[in-house]
């Protein structure tokens, strides 16, 4: 099963490598692309959020003498590469049964940024890579926390969010380390966390001035003959802490859809969370609970923030569970917890026993949704046609690639910005 598993999950990966590299190469020159405004952020205005990554790529772009969208379009398809290939080096070999299947395959993990290809290629996908590359073996206490200060620093610089999520490195420290108690080591370790969070609250504190955003998008516009749009604009029409917090249309009816996609895309690794003890039951902070699921939810409360600043919940439902169920499976393959044995004889699991009924629900599960981008969008649904369909029409030019004229940003686009 294990062959067979590995087989499968490479023919996957790289059939959604084929139709990343056909997306992003279709939108890198679409005008209102979401996902292009977040990557011509840079720092010639001055430092703020989310600016290397573009100021390297107008390095690239100058030094090779190429168009700002080429030198972001190579970069995009290396980085999606990366990241499929450490995912898969990382999920090979588990020892699978049929829940893990469905926590793999959900929706919102690794098929949603196809989906919604707006979001194909943002900034958090190198936050995915820095956690499954702290993951491997280290083996050096001060080399893990060299790493930490290095590249936790960086991912901040490339997207602040991950800040949000350091509870799930700590909790990696403390399983790795084998902590049992709060000791001089551990505090040493939390101290390699401190630049990342000084240049959080750093950027947190000092937003773009209006002058200074000004001087970036006549630097775009005068250089690459690009204009500063989307998450590029925003960051002068939302610069400060304050701003992040306004302007969100939240309803009932929000709040509802977001507790079903949670709740069913999450169910899997829920369920899996629920039914697995530690082996090692004197682990600092995990040793007060009998299963993982409530520690596991108490790693997520910083997380509210970030729904509460934004209005891009599906990413944000998208990057929380990419880091649980990443968090989850290391803790499995390292055989650091064991999954109860009679996990298939819950009554909400029990039907899974049957290979029929379980062909079925995977694949209505893991192929017949997604969440949409924004809060306000509705569930989309049949992925497993639309992103291989898509990918068609775009390599045999059967028609325009109509996804990108009728997307919830480019009507915003048009009615905000044009």
């Amino acid at each position: 099963m294990k062959s067979k598993f590995n087989n499968y999950l490479s023919c996957y990966f790289i059939f959604l490598f084929l139709c990343a590299c056909a997306f992003l190469t279709q939108k890198h020159n679409v005008g209102n692309d979401s996902t292009i405004s977040e990557w011509i952020i840079n720092y010639e205005g001055g430092f703020t959020k989310r600016g290397i990554i573009g100021q390297i790529n107008i390095y690239i772009s100058k030094l090779i003498n190429i168009e700002l969208r080429d030198s972001i379009l190579f970069f995009q398809i290396a980085l999606v590469g990366t990241y499929f290939i450490l995912l898969f080096k990382f999920i090979r070999e588990l020892e699978i049964n049929r829940i893990i299947l469905l926590s793999i395959f959900t929706p919102i993990f690794i098929l949603y940024p196809l989906a919604e290809v707006e979001v194909l290629a943002r900034k958090e996908v190198f936050l995915f890579c820095i956690l499954i590359l702290y993951l491997q073996n280290l083996n050096f206490f001060y080399l893990e926390n060299i790493y930490k200060i290095i590249f936790l620093t960086l991912g901040v610089l490339i997207h602040e969010s991950i800040v949000f999520y350091f509870l799930f490195f700590i909790g990696i420290d403390i399983f790795r380390n084998h902590y049992n108690k709060i000791s001089k080591k551990f505090l040493l370790g939390l101290l390699s966390y401190l630049p990342a969070v000084l240049v959080a609250l750093y950027i947190a504190l000092n937003p773009l001035e209006a002058i200074e955003h000004q001087i970036m998008s006549e630097y775009l516009k005068n250089n690459f003959n690009e204009v500063c749009y989307m998450s590029c604009a925003l960051l002068g029409s939302k610069s400060t802490l304050l701003d992040q917090f306004l302007g969100n249309r939240y309803s009932l009816e929000v709040f509802i859809r977001y507790f079903l996609i949670i709740f069913i895309g999450f169910g899997p690794l829920l369920i899996l969370l629920k039914n697995s003890q530690l082996v090692n039951k004197k682990l600092l902070f995990f040793k007060l609970f009998n299963n993982l699921l409530p520690p596991f939810l108490i790693l997520y409360i910083p997380v509210i923030l970030l729904f509460a600043m934004g209005s891009d919940w599906g990413r944000w439902v998208n990057i929380s569970y990419t880091f649980g169920i990443i968090f989850y499976l290391y803790l499995y393959k390292k055989k650091f917890l064991v999954i109860n044995e009679k996990i298939f004889n819950i009554r909400i699991v029990s039907f899974l026993n049957n290979k029929k009924i379980f062909i079925f629900i995977f694949i209505i599960f893991c192929f017949g949704w997604n969440q949409k981008t924004a809060m306000t969008g509705d569930v989309a649904t049949n992925p497993l046609w639309k992103v291989p369909y898509n990918t068609s029409k775009i390599i045999f030019g059967f028609s325009s690639f109509r996804i990108f004229q009728e997307s919830p940003i480019s009507i915003w686009h048009k009615k905000y910005i044009e």
